[in-house]
């Protein structure tokens, strides 16, 4: 086996490891060659069957000694590679990364770059191997996307319910025609009670934003780069390795306020996408730069909300500031001028009722799932 045929197999490993499945192309081959080394391969070769495992099981799967397991770790964990946290039992577990969603590239773009040559390089193969992924969903539309709707939410809002111009909270509509709407236990709904559940909280460089400032694309809606947040042992992880900086729930709270100041959107994300368990991290996404936003989309975008949003025509002054910080296209202006939202596209962000001039836009609540596809180019 040659060391291309090497990289292969371990990119087909690593591409069953969760996240997002790639086929191992080029692109793929090359990332892969920088992010591990090839004294490392049959390291990775280790996860072929068993992708999260305590160090006794890595000591059979691998052949290798304690102490050789850890130096390889220590390396691969810095480079996104390995996530090395103890479970919740207190004992150790070594689990191979995804190349995406969450892995290696996440980590890479949360932590600082250099903008020197190798992350410039790094950057242009990500940016070819999305392109890629865009030509395949569209190549396959027919097939893939179909599939990705019927999947689980990947993340979940977590709404803005105070109205900035006026400085009043944002009313609150309960859906009853929802069995159990009131009696229901419901992850937080705000951000400042899932800050106050977290002891360890860690705040990093939003990635998406990150790798589109190395790809010489901004982003528009704001100028703060460090907006995206890990807890518990994520947070250990990412703090550990340098991706990410331990902050305290005071600081957490003003960069979460700042980030609604400029229009951007708490997206929660759960283990396993069960949002009865503890949230794992928090982004703060733009409309222009989020590879889970409507304008970056490259498949289906699925999210689950707890709100709708609801117009007072006798308030809407049809002034069209909801039109434009909407995140999904989902609100509009009708015939008479007055602001309509589109319910299939309303992720219930709240955002359109933060900035609204007369708070004139309420909040509908009741559990929701949105799915979106992607526009099919054909």
């Amino acid at each position: 086996m040659n060391i291309d045929e090497k990289y292969r197999k371990a990119g087909e490993i690593i591409s069953t490891a969760g996240g997002t499945p790639l086929p191992v192309n080029d692109t793929v081959i090359k990332l892969l060659k920088y992010f591990i080394m090839e004294d490392d391969l049959d390291f990775i070769f280790s996860f072929a069957d068993r992708k999260s495992q305590t160090m006794e099981q890595l000591k059979q799967s691998s052949g290798l000694s304690e102490e050789e397991i850890n130096k390889k770790v220590k390396t691969l964990a810095g480079r996104g590679v390995i996530f090395n946290q103890p479970n919740s039992k207190g004992v150790m577990v070594y689990r191979l990364l995804p190349l995406l969603n969450v892995g290696t590239f996440e980590y890479k773009f949360m932590g600082k770059l250099e903008k020197n040559d190798r992350d410039k390089e790094i950057s242009a193969l990500f940016n070819t191997l999305f392109v890629d992924l865009k030509s395949l969903v569209q190549d396959n539309y027919d097939v893939i996307v179909p599939m990705l709707m019927a999947a689980p939410p990947v993340d979940r809002t977590v709404p803005v319910l105070e109205n900035k111009a006026k400085n009043e909270p944002v009313k609150i509509v309960i859906n009853e025609k929802l069995e159990g709407a009131r009696d229901r236990i419901l992850p937080s709904q705000k951000v400042e009670e899932l800050i106050q559940k977290f002891d360890e909280i860690a705040l990093g460089h939003c990635f998406c934003r990150h790798y589109k400032d190395m790809s010489g694309t901004p982003c528009k809606q704001t100028k703060d780069r460090e907006t995206c947040f890990t807890f518990g042992k994520s947070a250990r992880f990412t703090s550990e390795q340098g991706f990410a900086r331990m902050i305290s729930k005071e600081e957490a709270i003003k960069v979460l306020r700042k980030a609604e100041e400029d229009g951007l959107v708490h997206k929660a994300y759960h283990p396993n996408f069960d949002i009865s368990k503890d949230e794992t991290s928090i982004c703060n996404c733009c409309k222009c730069c989020c590879a889970n936003g409507v304008d970056s989309m490259i498949a289906p975008i699925t999210n689950t909300t707890n709100y709708l949003s609801m117009v007072n025509d006798d308030l809407c002054i049809g002034c069209g500031k909801c039109v434009k910080e909407c995140h999904t296209y989902a609100a509009y202006l009708n015939d008479d001028k007055k602001a309509r939202r589109k319910e299939e596209l309303c992720i219930g962000c709240g955002i359109c009722a933060h900035f609204c001039p007369q708070n004139a836009i309420s909040m509908i609540e009741g559990e929701r799932i949105v799915r979106i596809p992607p526009p099919h180019r054909k």
